[in-house]
């Protein structure tokens, strides 16, 4: 068979894209498949996805960054600081109730898509009528407009949540990634249409505006389902109270992670709190990309596994592995290179910018990890708990904030760092509390990224400096350059460390096994072994294969084969 018609096989029709999520008695589908295979094939669409996302926003915000001022998105920043916790009212609630919902039906999800349009009505026309109020309280009357065109994102969201919630609980990963890349694409390409039409900060309204409405009509096409007229139904009240746990969670969190740049827009300037929004953005963008991706495909995993403690942890702690191996290095690299990756995606006029960003990148790592408690609290059944913890959150972030004031934005994200590697192990131990998961195991699962991080960090940095490579010279190719040479650098000290203080290539090992999970062998011809980078790798293949048998118990081996 030829590869053509091989691929040609493979391609499935677009339709298999779209969910009838019901049956005619209003029963929800049942999942076939592998649940791991399911998970894995789930997190390599989003992550992947997400990657395809990353490239369409990095191409925003550099030509966006030349075309507009600092001063423009700090004036939608001040608005979108408020609207976007009214804006995930539904999106984070009610997609976790249908995803962790052990049983959903059609006129259950009917009464949760109406209950959450009324609410995401009353709170678009309220948000509208507090313009004024903004523009006091930042002493800009520009704010005032914003807020009434940004408020329209509120409506738009909630329409499309209860359709992405039921796509998302069938663990059809692929179709969500792929409306959220269609979305991102059109607001991206309306804000640089009106940009370059001289729009100012309007164009950034207009593409936060576009992106949450093509959002809706994605998923409303994706997902075949028509909610029926309200009715009384059994377990509308306890996937509602469910859903308003979860959202009071974030509701703290939300206003915990975005008191800083309230604090630094009202202390300081519209200018200000653009460069500092800029610098958080590409800090929570790690964020975005690797753990937020993978909530949803993590929560549908584990809530499955639930009443397995022995797998639910083997699962949770080996996905933690993998995500501090990944974090703890992306930080050590950022806080290296931060300076430079500034003026390389926004251009020079943005060096104040650089100075916060590299205040971050100590943060990334364990931000990442700190993420995943979620994962424990809504699997379990516990989204009371998870609001709990966040009250603590709130406090502690808050007084690290205003004690930092005073040293401007980058004490301030110097303090976003310095709160997570407080808040991380108190977390854990917390979450894990009622299953008896303890911390211990994942700080086995993770201590030795952190160590390999630092050390390879500051072995990287003393060859910097002695060498006397310059931390910020020169335009957008210079940049480049030192970014491409000091990266390679470190993530050969980096590997090398992990290998030293783990004692072998077992972490290495796993990130391939994993890799050979995620891509399947079939979509791979066979041809490519042939040439001598395939071949190379076949063997590497075998190896880790010979390898993982001669460690492997008998169990092992008969499921490996």
């Amino acid at each position: 068979m030829s590869l053509r018609t091989s691929l040609l096989d493979k391609c499935r029709p677009i339709s298999e894209f779209r969910l009838t999520p019901f049956d005619q008695r209003g029963a929800f589908r049942p999942v076939g498949g592998s649940l791991r295979r399911l998970a894995v094939r789930g997190a390599a669409v989003t992550v992947s996805a997400q990657g395809l996302a990353l490239a369409v926003q990095l191409v925003a915000t550099v030509v966006l960054a030349r075309l507009l001022t600092p001063a423009d998105f700090g004036i939608v920043a001040m608005v979108t600081t408020f609207s976007l916790l009214l804006v995930n009212f539904g999106l984070n609630g009610f997609t976790e109730a249908i995803i962790q919902q052990k049983e959903i039906n059609h006129f259950t999800a009917s009464n949760l898509f109406w209950i959450n349009v009324g609410l995401g009505i009353l709170l678009t026309v309220a948000f509208a009528a507090t313009g004024s109020l903004l523009a006091w309280l930042y002493h800009n009357p520009l704010v005032a407009h914003v807020t009434i065109g940004v408020s329209l994102t509120i409506f738009f969201t909630c329409t499309g949540v209860l359709h992405l919630a039921l796509l998302k609980r069938a663990m059809r990963f692929t179709a969500t990634s792929a409306n959220d890349i269609f979305a991102r694409g059109v607001s991206v390409a309306i804000a640089i249409m009106l940009a370059l039409g001289g729009w100012g900060y309007w164009a950034l309204v207009a593409g936060v505006v576009a992106g949450p409405l093509s959002a809706t009509i994605g998923a409303w096409w994706l997902c075949r389902w028509v909610p029926g007229l309200p009715k009384r139904a059994a377990g509308t009240g306890a996937t509602l109270r469910f859903a308003l746990n979860v959202y009071g969670r974030f509701g703290v969190r939300y206003c915990s992670q975005n008191m800083d740049k309230l604090l630094v827009g009202w202390r300081f300037n519209a200018a200000s709190l653009g460069f500092y929004k800029k610098a958080y953005d590409l800090f929570a963008l790690s964020q975005g990309q690797l753990t937020a991706p993978l909530h949803n495909v993590a929560l549908a995993t584990l809530s499955r596994l639930s009443h397995d403690r022995v797998q639910f942890k083997r699962y949770l702690v080996k996905a933690l592995s993998i995500i501090a191996f990944v974090g703890m290095g992306l930080g050590a690299d950022l806080t290296l290179t931060g300076r430079d990756v500034i003026r390389f995606v926004l251009g020079p006029k943005w060096g104040p910018a650089g100075a916060v960003f590299t205040l971050f990148g100590p943060g990334i790592g364990i931000m990442l990890l700190y993420s995943c408690c979620g994962w424990i609290h809504l699997s379990i059944g516990k989204p009371g708990r998870w609001l709990r913890w966040s009250l603590v959150e709130f406090v502690v972030t808050v007084f690290l904030f205003v004690l930092a004031l005073p040293w401007g934005p980058a004490g301030v994200a110097a303090a976003w760092s310095v709160s997570f590697w407080i808040l991380a192990i108190p977390a854990f131990w917390y979450a894990g509390k009622p299953i008896g998961l303890g911390f211990a195991p994942i700080v086995a699962a993770v201590w030795r990224y952190v160590a390999a991080a630092v050390s390879a960090g500051v072995t990287c940095a003393i060859i910097l400096r002695v060498f006397h490579v310059p931390s910020q010279a020169g335009g957008g190719g210079e940049a480049l350059a030192r970014i491409t040479t000091t990266s390679l650098l470190f993530v050969v000290l980096y590997l090398t460390a992990v290998i030293l203080f783990y004692g072998g290539l077992e972490p290495l090992s796993s990130a391939t096994r994993l890799l050979r999970e995620v891509i399947p062998s079939e979509w791979i011809p066979e041809w490519f072994y042939s040439y001598p980078v395939g071949s190379l790798l076949g063997r590497f293949k075998d190896m880790l294969l010979v390898q993982r048998k001669g460690k492997a118990t008998k169990g092992e081996l008969t499921r490996l084969g």
